[in-house]
């Protein structure tokens, strides 16, 4: 068995194209005030990715390992960007020329441990937070066996990478091991981005949208989780955990019928329970956006994604499926409106709770990794047999917990082994482990059932919920 304790350093060094420092850009910005606000929980933020480079008989070696590396490093300016300024508090992105990486190289000896070596040191990797000014955002990995590296660990720091941009530095780093080319590079630069969005054009972009968010501030409840439901646990905040067959297709059995994406059908879904939770008649949450839509952003790696402003009037809805089609004008609208200054943004979200004569948040994230969401499968759509019996496999677990997060209801969406993974992390001092299992469970069970042509009433919710607290 192989001991990461023994394991060695291999310095890479690299060099690219340009230097220089230039502001934060939006993204960064934005997450840079979530790290401080977390801190020091902010390894919450890191990003971690395991790429396979043993599959179908390939071979790669070391020597072909860091080649790659170094590419990868020239290739993305993302990747030799630190902060400077922290001390004076006024962060700003400083982009090396060149630099070495250091890159942990584990030998196992056990070819049928080698991923089991490469999940531990992946999470030794993750473990500890970054040096924002001092440390490369990109720590790697490397598992071996007689000689041929059969996985790679990769962490991000979330300045320097978006869940979009992790999949994409994995995408690269996969090619350039594999064909020693990733392709056109990015059309475009952190650093050019920066200068766009601190310049005439940026300012008036992010006025239009802050306009759009001042409509969500004046009209949504001034947070959706206003009371303390139980005294908080140690740790603070739970995650739930759901690995659903039965919610992935009907999922894309709802997204088909009602011609939206399925991302919007979850998203619908968990505002209507958050609203009934806490007895409102409009759900306000904040999906994250990648915010790559134009094509000379769609392959950048940078941390693009912000949060959009997502209201949801449930007046006048008799059912969940009522809800749908407004649910897609109101996503689409605040997409639009997710690129912005968050120093703008916050200023305006504090005036106006001042206005309001209360503070104005929804604690309420939405945020659906996915890289690349599959269309719905061909043919006819599953029937309410097959997708109840699909239900029996659902798996349940709270598989972490974290001291300190700045949201109080926090949804994550990824795909696992083909099934739909949704991850809940809440404070428990607003929604204790057994809510937030049943929150997870009536999610299920409100998508399963609309997909079954049984759609619950919107004021079967609360009672719902209740269910779902004890629920098998």
């Amino acid at each position: 068995m192989s001991d990461l304790a023994t394991a060695r350093i291999v310095h890479v060094p690299f060099a690219g194209d340009g230097a220089g420092t230039e502001p934060l850009t939006w993204g960064q910005r934005a997450i840079w005030n979530a790290v401080l606000r977390t801190a020091p929980n902010d390894i919450y933020f890191n990003i971690g990715r395991l790429l396979p480079l043993g599959e179908r008989g390939r071979v790669t070696d070391l020597p072909r390992l860091t080649t790659a590396l170094a590419a990868l490093l020239e290739r993305h300016e993302a990747l030799r960007t630190r902060l400077c300024g922290i001390e004076d508090g006024d962060p700003r992105q400083s982009l090396a020329a060149s630099g070495t990486l250091p890159v942990t190289v584990v030998e196992e000896a056990d070819p049928e441990r080698t991923e089991a070596t490469a999940r531990a040191l992946l999470n030794e990797l993750t473990a500890t937070r970054f040096d924002y000014g001092a440390e490369w955002p990109l720590r790697v990995g490397a598992v071996c066996h007689q000689g041929q590296v059969t996985h790679v660990a990769l962490v991000l720091c979330h300045l320097a990478a978006d869940g979009h941009a992790a999949e994409q530095v994995v995408r690269d780093l996969r090619l350039l091991v594999g064909r020693g080319s990733a392709g056109r590079a990015p059309r475009t630069t952190p650093l050019d981005l920066a200068r766009d969005q601190h310049g005439p054009a940026g300012v008036r972009r992010s006025e239009r949208a802050l306009a759009h968010w001042e409509g969500f501030y004046r009209t949504m409840p001034p947070t959706m989780f206003p009371r303390q439901a139980a005294p908080p646990r140690t740790p603070r905040f739970w995650s739930g955990r759901l690995v659903s067959e039965a919610l992935m297709k009907a999922t894309d059995v709802l997204a088909t019928a009602h011609r939206i994406s399925g991302s919007t059908v979850l998203m619908t879904a968990l505002a209507a329970l958050v609203a009934a939770e806490g007895g409102h008649t409009a759900a306000a949450m904040m999906p994250i956006v990648a915010n790559r839509a134009s094509e000379d952003r769609r392959d950048l790696v940078a941390m693009l994604s912000q949060d959009a402003p997502f209201l949801l009037d449930t007046t006048g809805a008799e059912r969940f499926t009522d809800l749908l089609p407004a649910a897609w004008r109101a996503a689409m609208a605040g997409y639009r409106a997710a690129s912005y200054d968050p120093v703008a943004w916050e200023a305006l979200r504090e005036r106006i709770g001042r206005e309001r004569g209360t503070p104005v948040h929804p604690y309420c994230c939405y945020n659906d990794q996915r890289f690349f969401v599959r269309p719905p499968d061909e043919g006819p759509p599953p029937d309410p047999a097959e997708l109840r019996a699909a239900r029996a496999r659902t798996e349940f677990g709270f598989p972490a917990t974290e001291d300190k997060l700045g949201c109080r209801y926090c949804v994550h969406v990824t795909e696992e082994r083909g099934l739909l993974a949704v991850m809940l992390t809440a404070d428990t001092a607003y929604l204790p482990p057994p809510r937030i299992r049943a929150h997870l469970w009536a999610l299920e069970e409100m998508v399963v059932a609309s997909a079954c042509g049984e759609a619950p009433a919107l004021t079967a919710l609360p009672a719902l919920l209740e269910r779902g607290e004890t629920a098998a």
